[in-house]
Order: C-alpha cells, then sequence, then structure tokens
C-alpha cells in the first residue's frame, strides 16, 4: 500500500511538473549590465522596482535561471522564490510565507514595492497573497505566466484517473475547476489594488487546460502569444525560457506598450 501511495503522489506530480526555484534565496540588491533592446532601456530598469520570480509546482532549481538571468541582464534587482514544501501543500499556506519574502526583499532593497513575475501555481499563490494578505499595498506589477487562474481540468483528470483526489496532494486539489480555493480567489474583483496586472498564455499549454482559464478579467492585460505572433509554439514549461515570453514581460516591467518580439530567442 506504501509503495503504491508513493507511485500515484508521484504519477500526480509528473502530471501537473512545473519547475520550482532554489532554496529562498537571499533577496540581494545586485545587478547586471543593462540591455536596451525592445523598449526594456537601462533607464526603466535603474529606478524599476526589485522583481521577485516566483515559482511553481516542484522542479529543479535552476528552472528559473534562464529568465532571472534575462532580467539582470536589462538591469532589474532579481531574486528567485520557491514554494514552500516544494508548493505540495496549501495554497494559502504558501503565500502568507510569500508575504514574508516580499518583507525581507523589501528591507534589503530600500524598495516600497517589488514586482511579481510568477509561473504557474506561483500565479496563485501571488494572487492569494495580493487579495487576502496586504500584498495590494507592496506589489507595483503582477505577471502571470501560464497560471490555472481558473483551475485547470488536468488536474481534475488526475482524479479520473483513479489517483484518488490528485493523490493527496493539496495544491493540486486547489488547482482543480471548481476547487473552494479558486471560488474565494476568484470572487468579487479578479484584479484588486492599484495592481498592474497581466497574464500571458499560449495555445500549447499541455497543463492548463482550457488555456484561456490562464486569463483574468476586471481590468487585466491579457496576452496570448499566438494573438501576435501565431507560429510560434510555446509549451508550459517553455514560458520561462521563450524569447517572445520574455519580450511581454520586459515591456510590462518597463511600462511599455506591449508589442511581443515574434523573433526573440
Amino acid at each position: 500500500m506504501l509503495l503504491r501511495t508513493i507511485l500515484a503522489a508521484t504519477a500526480a506530480a509528473t502530471v501537473l511538473l512545473v519547475p520550482a526555484t532554489a532554496a529562498h534565496a537571499e533577496p540581494t540588491a545586485a545587478t547586471t549590465t543593462s540591455s536596451t533592446a525592445e523598449g526594456a532601456t537601462a533607464e526603466a530598469a535603474a529606478g524599476a522596482n526589485p522583481v521577485v520570480v516566483v515559482g511553481g509546482l516542484i522542479g529543479i532549481s535552476i528552472a528559473y535561471e534562464p529568465i532571472a538571468a534575462r532580467l539582470r541582464a536589462d538591469g532589474y534587482r532579481v531574486s528567485i522564490y520557491q514554494l514552500p514544501n516544494l508548493g505540495f501543500g496549501d495554497i494559502r499556506e504558501s503565500a502568507r510565507a510569500l508575504a514574508s519574502y516580499v518583507d525581507q526583499v523589501r528591507a534589503a532593497t530600500g524598495a516600497a514595492k517589488v514586482d511579481l513575475v510568477t509561473h504557474s501555481e506561483g500565479g496563485l499563490v501571488s494572487r492569494w497573497y495580493v487579495k487576502f494578505l496586504g500584498g495590494a499595498d507592496k506589489v507595483d506589477r503582477y505577471v502571470s505566466l501560464g497560471s490555472p487562474q481558473q483551475g485547470t481540468y488536468v488536474a481534475n483528470i488526475i482524479n479520473f484517473l483513479g489517483l484518488g483526489s490528485c493523490a493527496g496532494i493539496v495544491a493540486c486539489q486547489q488547482m482543480s475547476v471548481g476547487s473552494g480555493l479558486l471560488t474565494d480567489l476568484n470572487a468579487g474583483d479578479d484584479t484588486p489594488g492599484a495592481v498592474r496586472w497581466t497574464t500571458v498564455r499560449t495555445w500549447q499549454d499541455e497543463l492548463v487546460r482550457p488555456v484561456d482559464n490562464a486569463a483574468l478579467a476586471d481590468g487585466a492585460a491579457n496576452v496570448l502569444v499566438q494573438a501576435w505572433c501565431p507560429l510560434r509554439i510555446v509549451g508550459h514549461l517553455g514560458l520561462v525560457l521563450d524569447g517572445t515570453t520574455y519580450s511581454i514581460v520586459r515591456q510590462v516591467l518597463a511600462g511599455a506598450t506591449i508589442r511581443p518580439n515574434c523573433f526573440a530567442v
């Protein structure tokens, strides 16, 4: 029975695999040389908020270094945040831990606010923090990459496959369409406070189905990669590696008009 339970949990985690970050990195104010390409100018980054890249469920520590390295090269102060317990636990608890981490970043950098660049489950954790835990006063820009804002039927399918209620993985249960957590999170205003909200989604997302469940209402800027770049193929994990997706992130952080670069690498 123990082996069967372990195998079930592993299977569920594999289906919902989203790369996580390294262990909680110490916040840093360090920056590197800036690039001025495509509107993310050195001037924009110089006075910009610190950026916290918020990871998702499971994965290897190096998964978010590519996007963090791009941001640092453009002059941003960047730290990577790993969800507690690899994101298996209650999203609300992860949000409380994120609240503490953001305060550490603000203290270390002297910044009043941070910008959040989130992936998958990290987008839900960050939204809970903003909506219910005081983050609306501490976050300027929020960008989600492939976050199941309205849930994903992939999580529901795990139940159908006979693995029980997401093999006991709480975060998986909470990312199921119609979960209690998502009902609470999506009640009322999707975009509270003065936070500038942006979502990015892709037709090839294997883990957020339907794909439009990665969008928000109430004035958010919802960007579908293929609406701009029909031939661009980007999967769920690829959102943190893809050049076109990064061009969107960079434009959002710089306060520029969103015009994705379809040929970015």
